[in-house]
């Protein structure tokens, strides 16, 4: 299966000088929580953003023109490159960044996203419009508290054929 992850505001924004926009531990944890043991794919920009480099207990995957070797990594140029490595059974969560998500989001089945109830002022990047081809199955909301500063929810969708 192929899922897409990411958190996202009221205006799909996703981050800001190539850093996420919100911590929320909550969606943190359940990022750990879903990709864990699974194959995580990303930009190079997105894994340069990471704070301590490829993310433990999980194959790090990364789709990028350049020839560098990433510590910790499995570099690929293309999509297919890419996919040719992969079982017909492995769950891969494509994790960015924006132009990652673009390119793929007609190849997910799933988009596991955490709503976010704000519009920052200050994004430079944005997730793709998902209102079309996706049917919402799960919604789990959250409100604010000591370590929240935003009302969220998780939220999945099903692509759905159009």
């Amino acid at each position: 299966m192929i899922s897409i992850i990411a958190a996202v505001s009221r205006n799909r924004a996703i981050g800001y000088k190539n850093k996420l926009i919100y911590w929320l531990p909550n969606d943190l944890k359940r990022f750990k929580q879903l990709t864990t043991g699974h194959t995580i794919l990303m930009g190079r920009k997105t894994f340069e953003s990471l704070p301590k480099g490829a993310l433990p207990n999980r194959r790090n995957c990364v789709l990028t023109r350049s020839q560098k070797e990433l510590p910790g990594c499995e570099c690929f140029q293309t999509w297919d490159q890419f996919l040719a490595t992969c079982m017909p059974d492995e769950d891969i969560f494509i994790i960015g960044g924006a132009s990652l998500y673009k390119n793929l989001i007609d190849k997910a089945d799933r988009l596991c996203l955490t709503e976010i109830d704000d519009e920052p002022l200050q994004a430079d990047t944005f997730f793709p419009d998902y209102s079309k081809g996706w049917k919402e199955v799960a919604r789990e909301e959250h409100g604010i508290d000591e370590r929240h500063s935003f009302r969220y929810a998780f939220v999945d969708y099903e692509h759905i054929a159009l």
